[in-house]
């Protein structure tokens, strides 16, 4: 049994493809009248959908994929994999179906439980055999760091399962829960896969990988205390604080020497991507920029309490992240290693989705601005279900021609 890493991928486009469509019809139920389906349950669906069908199942894929090109008899370890990412999906599903229906009840506690295990078996799977097929490869303590990161999200979430399986919910502990997972699963497992795949596909020489790994070290090390900028609305001890300034601060100048340097030493492989493919890397690195600005912003006290007494504020931030550094950087990772078709429909519905993307957080930085002085914007809900329709728009184009591929 071979590894099909373009198979795998399909179904990608595809819960992104649901992803939206879900995002679109929370946008629908608040700009219009929609009494069917509760507005909270179809959250707690678009969110672990997001997470488990989109990110986290395409980052396996292509964790899996760089693995199998170390190995010339993939089929060594591929079928293991093959399971594993067929589980996995099988759990996506069961969380997008029963957390729609009954919020967090028995069936969506049981799928989201079970998606944990899974996480934590390829976890070990992966550690083994990278250990052994990428040794010297600048991406392995990325890629670890990134499994590592994952596996330690997992307990915000059996925090969460057991508050609402027993009905014994305290306020702090509950949103502390929420910004632990979300932390690490954003600022863990999420970026320091995605900065795996970019050094990997970059191809380092040896002589650069000095400085890749001193930011490797310093992101890696000031992760862990940076979860403190997730909870500063509590009363943390004036230590704890200062720790938590200096991991921000930490996090920030790691991030802008490690895009100085592949800035001054990538010119070439960037130059020989496509203009568009180009211009959203740069659009990512914009955005991961302002994100680390933001989170260095957000330990001024005053700065802290207005980012989290608002929730739309909350939202463009979360929106910033995972729409605009994370998905972005996937997909067009995707185009520029040929795993995507590289045809006309395929690069004009990219983008109108990208478009569609900056158009979102666009709307929702303003409306999370405007939020401070309880401004209304007006038909905001009405142009944010237009821009949800942009962005299912594009992912229809891109689906139709995968599958038509």
């Amino acid at each position: 049994m071979l590894y099909q890493a373009k198979f795998w991928l399909k179904f990608s486009i595809f819960n992104l493809l649901i992803v939206a469509l879900v995002g679109l019809l929370m946008r629908y139920k608040i700009a219009f009248e929609f009494p069917y389906l509760n507005q909270k349950s179809l959250q707690h669906a678009h969110s672990h959908f997001a997470f488990s069908g989109w990110v986290s199942h395409t980052l396996m894929v292509l964790m899996i994929y760089t693995l199998s090109k170390k190995l010339n008899a993939n089929a060594f370890f591929s079928p293991k994999y093959v399971w594993l990412l067929a589980i996995h999906l099988v759990c996506a599903y069961g969380m997008l179906v029963f957390f729609t229906v009954q919020g967090y009840g028995f069936f969506s506690i049981v799928f989201s439980s079970l998606s944990v295990v899974v996480s934590y078996v390829f976890a070990f799977w992966f550690w083994r055999d990278s250990t052994k097929l990428m040794l010297g490869q600048p991406a392995l303590p990325w890629f670890k760091a990134a499994l590592f990161f994952n596996v330690v999200s997992s307990v915000g979430t059996f925090a969460l399962a057991y508050m609402m399986a027993t009905k014994n919910i305290h306020q702090n502990e509950y949103l502390a829960s929420i910004y632990y997972y979300l932390h690490f699963q954003y600022n863990g497992w999420f970026f320091f896969a995605c900065a795996g795949l970019l050094i990997g596909f970059l191809n380092l020489k040896t002589h650069e990988q000095k400085t890749y790994n001193q930011c490797f070290w310093a992101l890696f090390i000031s992760c862990i205390p940076a979860y403190g900028l997730s909870i500063l609305w509590l009363d943390l001890p004036v230590f704890v604080y200062i720790i938590v300034v200096l991991a921000a601060l930490v996090q920030t100048l790691a991030w802008l020497k490690l895009l100085q340097v592949v800035l001054a030493t990538q010119k070439n492989k960037f130059a020989s991507l496509a203009p568009h493919l180009r211009f959203i890397f740069a659009l990512v690195a914009l955005a991961l920029t302002v994100k680390m600005a933001l989170q260095l912003a957000s330990v001024i006290p005053s700065v802290s309490q207005l980012a989290f007494g608002f929730r739309p504020i909350v939202i463009a931030y979360l929106h910033l992240v995972l729409l605009m550094v994370i998905s972005l950087f996937l997909l067009t990772y995707l185009l520029a290693k040929k795993l995507l078709p590289n045809t006309s429909i395929m690069k004009k519905s990219f983008v109108v989705f990208v478009v569609g993307v900056v158009c979102n957080e666009i709307v929702l930085g303003i409306q999370g601005i405007a939020s401070f002085s309880y401004t209304l914007i007006p038909f905001q809900n009405e142009t944010l279900f237009v821009v949800a329709l942009v962005m299912l728009f594009g992912l229809i184009g891109m689906v139709g021609s995968v599958s038509k591929k």
